[in-house]
């Protein structure tokens, strides 16, 4: 099972999250303004034909990112609650250097006395050297 990185390491996910903040907060200061100056103009009798036409469609657009920003929240928020739901691969943070002195230390052959070649082999060499006893075709008893 491929194992996926959690979300909040995710890049694409904060980059969602803070690409909605800012679409959210451009398009709120940019409604705010314009109101601010065609609330001004019209009351003051001062207005241009620029803050009466241009206005209300400039609003709009920042109406238009307001949306996209909460509706990118919302989907970072469904995100973020869906990843819940997919299960996680345990892991286990491993100290190397504390499990090899373990494993050397309990796992370390006893040392072997080394014995001499020619006394294990001399043995072996008197046997070979008596000669072959014949039984008569009896079978000796133990």
């Amino acid at each position: 099972m491929p194992t996926r990185p959690r979300l909040v390491t995710s890049i694409p996910f904060w980059a969602l999250v803070v690409v909605s903040l800012a679409s959210g907060i451009f398009g709120t200061r940019l409604v705010l303004v314009q109101l601010d100056t065609m609330t001004v103009g019209l009351t003051d009798n001062t207005a241009t034909a620029v803050d009466v036409y241009a206005g209300p469609p400039v609003i709009t657009i920042g109406a238009i990112l307001i949306g996209a920003g909460l509706i990118g929240l919302l989907l970072a928020l469904a995100i973020a609650a869906l990843s819940t739901l997919r299960p996680h691969a345990d892991i286990a943070i491993i100290d190397l250097d504390e499990e090899i002195e373990e494993i050397v230390e309990t796992e370390a052959p006893a040392p072997v006395a080394a014995a001499p070649v020619a006394a294990a082999a001399a043995p072996v060499a008197d046997v070979a050297a008596e000669p072959a006893v014949d039984l008569g075709g009896e079978t000796p008893r133990s």
